[in-house]
């Protein structure tokens, strides 16, 4: 397991400011739907796994304090300088993995997965996110679907792309030093079976926003599996990543397009097990 840590950890190392400028920020959906559930507005939040900060420092128009924790290194420091650059004072990040979150018990009012749960080893994370949540504290873990959606020939492009990787990673890196992801779709069961809520269910909601095809490119760019791919120089990437950027280009006709970011939000309030 320690290896698996290790490998998801530094999968991320590389390309923070490439991900910083193109990923999407937390969507505001998401942000209130969580402060619904939890029933007012939160004191505490803790980000868990948060990256350069772009599902953290949203919370703090919301909060009076908020914590990103993430073990990466290059992720933090970004984060670090945005929060300087923003004058974000009730941000602060700090390192730290999804087992072991360095808050005390009982802190926090909602805790927050944006993009990142899957990396995390489900059971003993909801365990300890039960530990540092408020009684009738909110978790909530969400993802955009990948691709996003835009029109046929774009995704088909990009979905090519992801394949590609993902079969140049399982070919030719060794399987001690590949990341390990668990299932997305069942982070609901997960968070049921932990037995630490009262309370668990899906939200499903879509963004949508007008993207250039530099900033959809950019997009693909920032997926894991494609800079690992690159990083390590595998067969083949450089030539699907020319093949992806002039699809995309002939796709989008030089235009600004129309491009929609599908969110699924498993949400579980603090509380005594019950049916769900």
């Amino acid at each position: 397991m320690e290896d698996v840590v290790r490998n998801n950890i530094e999968r991320f190392s590389g390309f923070a400011g490439l991900y910083d400028t193109y990923r999407p920020e937390a969507p505001d959906a998401a942000r209130a739907i969580l402060i619904a559930y939890l029933g007012h507005r939160p004191d505490t939040v803790i980000d868990l796994g948060s990256g350069t900060g772009l599902s953290t420092f949203p919370w703090r128009h919301e909060a009076r304090r908020v914590i990103g924790v993430e073990p990466n290194g290059d992720m933090r420091a970004q984060a670090e300088r945005r929060a300087r650059e923003l004058g974000a004072d009730c941000v602060a990040f700090v390192p730290g993995l999804s087992t072991s979150i360095p808050c005390g018990d009982a802190t926090a009012d909602l805790v927050t997965c944006s993009q990142s749960f899957h990396w995390m080893d489900p059971l003993p994370t909801l365990r300890e996110v039960a530990r540092v949540l408020k009684p009738d504290g909110v978790f909530g873990a969400y993802d955009c679907d990948w691709p996003p959606s835009c029109c046929r020939d774009a995704d088909m492009a990009y979905e090519e792309l992801l394949q590609m990787a993902e079969d140049a990673i399982a070919r030719y890196v060794p399987k001690q030093e590949q990341a390990r992801k668990w299932p997305k779709e069942k982070h609901l069961e997960h968070i049921r079976a932990s037995r630490c809520f009262s309370f668990a269910k899906e939200v499903v909601f879509h963004v949508e926003k007008r993207l250039t095809p530099e900033a959809f490119i950019g997009i693909a760019l920032s997926q894991g599996q494609v800079q690992t791919a690159l990083q390590r120089r595998l067969p083949g990437i450089e030539e699907a990543l020319c093949a992806f950027e002039s699809r995309i280009q002939r796709a989008f006709g030089g235009e600004e397009k129309p491009v929609w970011f599908s969110y699924r939000l498993r949400l579980g309030v603090k509380g005594e097990a019950t049916a769900n």
